[in-house]
């Protein structure tokens, strides 16, 4: 019953936000002032030469740097966690937890735009690549840092006893840690990751530095060209935000089913 009427909140609140937005497109836009209707400003930025293409494209684009950083960023992110927890547990792979603490130090030190363009004008600037995977690179080496420190303090969440329990029935460390202690860590972490991917899909709006076209830079593109900013701008903000609604109700639904598990 709870459950049933926070649905029913979340989808009021979200039906209120987009009839205010509305509303203030239509009341505050320059359309207004200009004399135009809101058709025919809708009409100039999304139909006319087909603008609406740059939106399209740019969500596509969005969603795909998005998965494959996601993807990218959990691998590494694991690997990451491991080596850090081996070493704090067996005081192994030192070497490798100094390279990956100093990973971490950098990357979550450093603004992710300076990243992407470290990358694509530095390390890639000698290499005929497609921007996409450069996106997808420079946002899964962000995501991985982050996304390891919450697989580590999942790992640290459970039981001590459960090591224990591995090594009393004779199992390697390594067999005890992907058999025992990493289902159980996923359990716990599984929302949490979850959010680092909604937190990633907006943090890919500064995709168009490097001339991609994301969804953000397909509003700027439509901007250029009909030097109307408002509506442009307030589109790309409803499309992220019914993205991130959508994603953030499966999460919560996620945590719940979790919780009665």
């Amino acid at each position: 019953m709870v459950l049933e009427f926070s649905k029913k909140s979340a989808l009021k609140a979200f039906i209120a936000v987009l009839a205010v937005l509305l509303l203030v497109t239509v009341v505050v836009s320059p359309a207004a002032a200009e004399g135009q209707t809101f058709t025919e400003k809708f009409y100039q930025n999304f139909i006319e030469d087909d603008r609406y293409q740059y939106l399209l494209t740019g969500l596509q684009n969005t969603l795909i740097i998005t998965f494959f950083s996601l993807i990218l960023g959990l691998v590494l992110g694991s690997l990451i966690a491991v080596v850090r927890t081996v070493h704090d547990m067996k005081g192994k792979l030192k070497l490798l937890n100094l390279v990956c603490c100093g990973y971490l130090t950098v990357i979550r030190g450093t603004p992710v735009l300076i990243q992407l363009l470290i990358i694509y004008f530095v390390i890639f600037a000698s290499v005929d690549i497609a921007l996409v995977p450069v996106a997808i690179v420079a946002f899964g080496l962000n995501s991985a840092a982050y996304i390891a420190e919450i697989i580590r303090a999942g790992i640290n969440a459970v039981p001590k006893g459960q090591f224990e329990a591995g090594s009393s029935l004779g199992l390697p460390f390594a067999i005890t840690m992907i058999t025992i202690i990493l289902p159980q860590a996923v359990k716990n972490i599984l929302p949490a990751l979850c959010n680092e991917g909604i937190v990633l899909l907006k943090e890919t709006s500064v995709s168009g530095y490097i001339g991609l076209i994301d969804l953000t830079k397909g509003g700027d593109i439509i901007r250029s060209q009909t030097y109307e900013a408002f509506m442009p701008y307030i589109a790309v903000a409803l499309i992220y935000l019914t993205v991130v609604v959508i994603l953030t109700h499966f999460v919560k639904k996620l945590e719940v089913k979790l919780n009665a598990s």
